[in-house]
């Protein structure tokens, strides 16, 4: 992605589009600029993307996240950000970066005050099977701090243009390092359960949730999951739904898309991926894949 030198309501929705961000700016028109700095990205194979910004806020704008990925990371070089999730509220500051995992019905919500400069880096992990991550079973929110050294090196590497094969060296490193900091295990806290669970109904779902996750290419259905949770097929349906906040089939699409994305990266043909997430078309399973990560199946295999 080409560096921005100027960040305007317009701009922003591009921006927005591609990494499944709303945008929020009460009152400024599409052609004000809200920010002047720089915005740049990077893929780093396998299944990371990482976007790093240098800005000079002029107005207050806020972000509001429509998509889902395994984890998302922020770190704050310069300047402070306010975040919130639910009732959870944070204000972070250079040193100090986030760890996430949202959804549609859970989603996070940053606000960027308006500051002479606001230096960010946000890390997106795209599936969590390439570095054997934990994975999230609801949404969470939790704020760390770098260890100094660490903070020091972000700092020197993000003075140098996003696009040699050195600097992809050093950001993948870079950013192995901070999931291994900042990635929460156990997880820090759990959303309270929906009012008339049971915690052997809590754990059967959690099960299922796993099972999808780490079998997402089987077969399944919705008689046979709800003949083997003990369950009718409209209890399952209503209770995974008030549990995590989407349908099965919706977090077991979810799951796929992450193990296509995995596959594509080890040689698998578009053709044969689609086949295996149980799309007919491999367009559709395109459409479906660029709509969760931005970006086309086929420009993974280009990338690897």
């Amino acid at each position: 992605m080409p560096t921005l030198t100027s960040l305007t309501p317009a701009t922003l929705s591009q921006l927005g589009h591609k990494f499944g961000i709303d945008y929020l700016h009460p009152g400024e028109a599409p052609d004000c600029p809200l920010a002047h700095g720089s915005v740049s990205d990077l893929s780093l194979p396998p299944a990371l993307h990482l976007t790093l910004s240098d800005l000079e806020v002029r107005h207050r704008y806020l972000s509001r996240s429509t998509q889902s990925v395994p984890w998302f990371m922020c770190v704050v070089m310069d300047g402070r950000i306010n975040i919130s999730q639910g009732q959870t509220q944070f204000t972070i500051g250079a040193s100090q970066g986030l760890c996430a995992h949202f959804t549609p019905q859970a989603p996070l919500l940053v606000e960027q005050p308006a500051q002479v400069r606001l230096r960010t880096l946000n890390i997106a992990v795209l599936a969590t099977a390439p570095y054997a991550l934990p994975s999230a079973h609801e949404p969470q929110l939790r704020t760390w701090t770098l260890p100094p050294a660490l903070f020091t090196q972000l700092l020197s590497t993000s003075e140098h243009p996003l696009d040699d094969w050195r600097q992809s060296l050093l950001w993948h490193g870079l950013s192995l390092q901070l999931l291994g900091y900042g990635l929460p295990t156990p997880p820090p806290f759990s959303f309270p359960l929906p009012p008339g669970f049971k915690a052997r109904e809590n754990e059967r779902l959690a099960q299922l949730h796993e099972t999808l996750c780490n079998h997402p290419m089987a077969e399944y259905s919705l008689k046979a999951l709800a003949r083997s949770m003990a369950m009718s097929q409209s209890s399952l349906r209503q209770k995974f739904r008030d549990r995590y906040g989407c349908t099965i089939f919706d977090h077991l699409r979810q799951c796929r898309l992450q193990e296509a994305y995995r596959q594509l990266e080890n040689d698998y043909s578009v053709q044969q991926v689609a086949h295996a997430c149980g799309y007919c078309h491999a367009t559709n399973f395109a459409t479906a894949f660029k709509r969760q990560f931005g970006i086309a199946p086929t420009a993974v295999i280009s990338r690897c």
